[in-house]
């Protein structure tokens, strides 16, 4: 199989990653775009050891299930991987996904329900971070091309809130105007690197973060009072300062250089503050009906004590607290707690606490002075719970674990060591956070197995 070559192929089925699987003589090629059922003329444009990658030469035959992407930047931008896919269809790709990985991975035969949908499954996204370069003389801003660093220009993106477009605008022509130098990867120079937006669905309240290689942003007062004639949700225009040679989007300084160091949103009846460096799921509706499954799932009474971990600016457990008795919260990143405590108090809720530190440190120190919650939420990046982690939650011995996961592989393999250590899987709930994406979450209740 040599790179360039043409074949033609019948695509079966989506990767993990959203790519089209197709085989030539067995050997699996995986080709963005690419949707199954389609048969394709496909070039093949790298080769490893046991598959290749290909790129869509010709649509022969679509499948049944293609529908036109609305983006005409599909395919060549890294932002969605299925939008070409009926929504419908996405959503039975994504359950499956979550079957096969608790099955496959997990070793675990309980049945999966059926995902939670959208019923409009676009302009859903509260947060947006561009790269920004050049190409030729032309400024670009957008998201990377798949696998590359290369930045696909746009000006209209179908799964962000409209205002972040708005801003982008704003921020090209204020680059143009004062021809601001832009961040190079492979140099290490210019000045703007990345354009952050957070947008609050319910208070329409905007947040703005530059992000810079550098000390100082020139004529950020133009640049402020710019965003104020388009953005009337403008609350808070930050500079965030990154002059590492580092993949990381944001620094650890920000100056705010208008407005106020956060914005404020609401879930359901809560209200919360969102720091620039804080995290805030990015779908706010299908958040809430995660929240409620959470919730749901847990059972909780004034009697619980819970433990939330991995509690970020505190959403999950302030929703828990309402219906527990006390909740205590861990957060490696001292920032977050310090929203978290804010939103707290904002929101008149005194039974829950919250501890700054890593899982796998605080978590230890918890179970061997013999800290006992009925129920642990847990909700871990991508990699999933480190073993120390799970091992303090079994020394712990809840009677009810709820894990929200946004990784199918590293949940089935979390699951499987709780199963060993004495707990049963009971009920799994996918719900799609991410419609036109690859990404899925789910949330999952175990039970403590009697002895």
């Amino acid at each position: 199989m040599r790179n360039d070559k043409l074949v033609k192929v019948i695509v079966e089925d989506l990767s993990h990653l959203g790519e089209g699987v197709a085989k030539v003589d067995g050997f699996p090629i995986f080709i963005p775009a690419a949707m199954p059922g389609d048969e394709l003329e496909v070039e093949i444009v790298k080769t490893k050891k046991n598959f290749g990658f290909g790129r869509i030469k010709n649509i022969i035959n679509p499948s049944s299930t293609r529908v036109h992407p609305r983006c005409d930047k599909f395919g060549i931008c890294g932002g969605c991987q299925t939008m070409s896919l009926a929504y419908e269809t996405q959503l039975e790709f994504k359950e499956k996904r979550v079957k096969d990985s608790i099955q496959r991975i997990g070793k675990i035969n309980t049945p999966v329900s059926t995902i939670i949908g959208m019923e409009d499954p676009w302009n859903y996204r509260n947060k947006a971070q561009f790269p920004i370069g050049i190409n030729g003389n032309r400024v670009v801003m957008g998201f990377y091309r798949q696998g590359t660093h290369d930045i696909v220009n746009s000006t209209k993106c179908y799964i962000q809130h409209p205002t972040i477009d708005k801003v982008r605008e704003v921020m090209r022509a204020f680059i143009v105007e004062h021809n601001i130098s832009l961040y190079d990867e492979d140099t290490g120079k210019g000045l703007i690197r990345h354009l952050v937006v957070k947008v609050g669905f319910t208070t329409e309240e905007v947040m703005v973060i530059l992000v810079i290689n550098g000390e100082k942003l020139p004529h950020e007062g133009h640049l402020v009072e710019n965003l104020k004639q388009v953005i009337p949700g403008l609350v808070s225009v930050c500079v965030n300062y990154n002059k590492k040679k580092t993949n990381v989007v944001m620094g650890s300084r920000v100056d705010v250089v208008y407005g106020s160091n956060y914005l404020t949103d609401r879930l359901d009846q809560l209200t919360f503050r969102i720091s620039p460096h804080a995290f805030f799921q990015v779908n706010p509706e299908q958040t809430i009906k995660l929240y409620d499954k959470a919730l749901e799932f847990a059972c909780l009474s004034k009697k619980d004590n819970v433990m939330d971990i991995y509690c970020g600016i505190g959403t999950i457990s302030l929703f828990a607290a309402q219906k527990a008795g006390k909740v205590l919260g861990i957060e490696s990143v001292e920032a977050a707690v310090k929203d978290a405590k804010i939103n707290a108090e904002i929101n008149n809720i005194k039974n829950v606490e919250y501890v700054a530190g890593k899982a796998e440190v605080v978590m230890s120190k918890y179970a061997s002075a013999g800290y006992a919650p009925d129920v642990i939420i847990v909700d871990p990046p991508r990699k999933g719970c480190d073993e120390t982690v799970l091992e303090a939650m079994v020394r712990m011995n809840p009677s009810r674990i709820v894990y929200v996961s946004c990784n199918p592989a590293t949940l089935a393999r979390d699951l499987k060591i709780l199963e060993e250590q004495g707990y049963k899987t009971v009920k799994i709930q996918p719900i799609d956070m991410f419609p036109h994406s690859a990404h899925v979450e789910t949330v999952v209740l175990m039970s403590r197995k009697a002895k």
